[in-house]
């Protein structure tokens, strides 16, 4: 799965980063790049265990 989602937000940010440099840019395309990181990087941090997640499971 990351071999897919790494990709995807590569490519969102450098559409961001390019209509932020353009002349005419357009808020529909950033928002979608911006949209399209986050998501990428909610999946991605998904995976990554808590600092908490041992006390947590000690006071269960």
């Amino acid at each position: 799965m990351k071999k897919f989602i790494i990709p995807i937000m590569i490519v969102a940010i450098i559409v961001a980063l390019y209509q932020q440099a353009s002349a005419e840019k357009n808020v529909y395309i950033m928002v979608v790049a911006i949209v399209v990181f986050m998501i990428g990087m909610m999946k991605l941090s998904a995976k990554t265990p808590s600092k908490n997640q041992d006390k947590e499971d000690e006071n269960v």
